[in-house]
C-alpha cells in the first residue's frame, strides 16, 4: 500500500511501523536521527526493528520522490508549479538522505527505490489532476507521521518525526490552496 492511498492515521501507522504496531526506535536510532553519533555509540540495544521502521519511512519518501518526478516530467505543469514540485521533491530527498544515513549507521542497508510504482498515470491529464494527486500523497504522509509520532518512546525521536510531519503538512496545505481547497480545513489534523 502506498502513502497516497491512505487518509487516516491508524492505517498509515500500520504501513509506517509494520504490522506489529508495537515497535519503537531504540535510543541509538533516536540519537543518530538527531545527529548525535557519539551518543548513539553509547546506547546499546537491538537495531533490527529500528532499521525496518526506518526503511518503511524511506520507501514512502522514495515513492513521493518518484511521484514528483512523474509530475515534473508530465509536461502538464506551468513553470511556477513545476518549480514548487521540484522544491517539494527536494525536501523528500533530504528526508531520504537523513533516514538512509541513519540506517547505515545502525549497520543496516537502506531500501532503494522501486523500478516502478503503481501511480494513476492514466488519470493525470491536466495540471489540476497532478496537483490533486500530489495533495493526496502528502495527505497520506501527514497521516502516517501523525499516527507514528505518539508511538515513539523517546521524545527526541518524536520531535524528529514531528519535524518531518510539519514539512509534509505544509506541502499538503500549499497543494490544497493550489487546487482551490481551503488550505487548512480544521484546527486539528486527523
Amino acid at each position: 500500500m502506498s502513502f497516497f492511498k491512505i487518509s487516516d492515521p491508524v492505517s498509515a501507522r500500520r504501513l509506517f511501523l509494520g504490522r506489529s504496531g508495537g515497535m519503537v526506535l531504540s535510543g541509538a536510532a533516536v540519537a543518530l536521527l538527531a545527529g548525535q553519533d557519539a551518543l548513539a555509540a553509547k546506547s546499546g540495544g537491538s537495531t533490527a526493528g529500528d532499521v525496518q521502521i526506518l526503511n518503511t519511512a524511506i520507501g514512502a519518501e522514495l515513492e513521493a520522490i518518484a511521484a514528483y518526478q512523474l509530475g515534473a516530467e508530465s509536461g502538464l505543469l506551468s513553470k511556477p508549479v513545476l518549480d514548487l514540485a521540484v522544491t517539494f521533491q527536494g525536501h523528500h530527498k533530504e528526508h531520504v538522505a537523513l533516514l538512509s544515513s541513519t540506517v547505515a549507521k545502525l549497520g543496516g542497508t537502506a531500501v532503494i527505490a522501486k523500478k516502478a510504482y503503481n501511480f494513476p498515470v492514466d488519470q493525470l491529464k491536466s495540471q489540476l489532476d497532478v496537483l490533486k494527486f500530489a495533495a493526496q500523497l502528502e495527505q497520506g504522509a501527514v497521516s502516517a507521521y501523525l499516527g507514528a509520532v505518539p508511538l515513539f518512546a523517546n521524545r527526541d525521536l518524536a520531535k524528529a518525526a514531528a519535524s518531518i510531519l510539519g514539512d509534509e503538512a505544509m506541502h499538503w496545505a500549499v497543494l490544497r490552496q493550489a487546487i482551490g481547497e481551503v488550505p487548512v480545513p480544521s484546527a486539528f489534523m486527523s
